[in-house]
């Protein structure tokens, strides 16, 4: 297999996946910079031109790197970060919902039409006039999930699971492009501490620190 990485905050969240799951899948990076995922020799492999992209042994190829963890998990079922039962992995893929549909498709999008327009115009229908509302949401939606926060210490009580990684890499990202998020929240304030103390945080960022 082969992964097609890049410094985005959708890649991170799969190379972090990877680490906790002690997987060693070997990578090359796309220059999304460049445009080099728009140009034709990536687009045999992703016609999205999005990344991350697993490349299978089969020869086909999967991409949406929630898609690509998911598949990863039924290959290798431990340590579960979606878990071990079927109400675990409801309860993960819950979390895993909020947290995309409420907070972080509107960073994504308001990164896409504020800090990254210029980058973003050529390629994407861009709404500049939608960026500081999107921003807005996203910080409310956070509130939100904050109020829905359990005893912790992750989203899924005890058990640290996917829909943790995908929250800590996007507000990990959203802090770099004027999006940080109210570390006062009592509940998301010490969580993100604590997710960020984990080697695979850490080790994860490398590929960010040029974005």
């Amino acid at each position: 297999m082969l992964i097609y990485d890049a410094h985005s905050p959708a890649p991170r969240c799969l190379r972090m996946f990877l680490l906790e799951k002690g997987l060693h899948i070997p990578a090359v990076t796309v220059d999304v910079f460049s445009g080099e995922n728009r140009q034709q020799a990536f687009l045999g492999v992703n016609p999205t031109g999005q990344t991350p992209a697993l490349r299978l042994d089969n020869g086909n190829t999967l991409s949406e790197a929630v898609a690509i963890a998911e598949y990863l998990e039924e290959l290798h079922p431990t340590p579960a970060l979606i878990g071990s039962t079927p109400e675990e992995r409801a309860q993960t893929r819950q979390w895993w919902r909020r947290v995309e549909l409420n907070i972080t498709e509107f960073i994504h999008n308001a990164y896409h039409y504020a800090e990254g327009l210029e980058r973003f115009a050529p390629r994407i229908p861009a709404v500049p006039e939608a960026a500081e509302g999107l921003k807005r949401v996203a910080q409310d939606r956070l509130c939100w999930l904050d109020n829905m926060f359990g005893p912790g210490p992750y989203l899924c009580g005890e058990r640290f699971s996917a829909a943790d990684i995908w929250l800590y890499v996007w507000l990990d990202f959203a802090e770099t492009v004027n999006q940080p998020f109210d570390h006062a929240l009592p509940r998301i304030g010490p969580w993100f501490e604590q997710i960020a103390g984990r080697s695979a945080a850490t080790l994860s960022r490398k590929l960010m620190a040029s974005i």
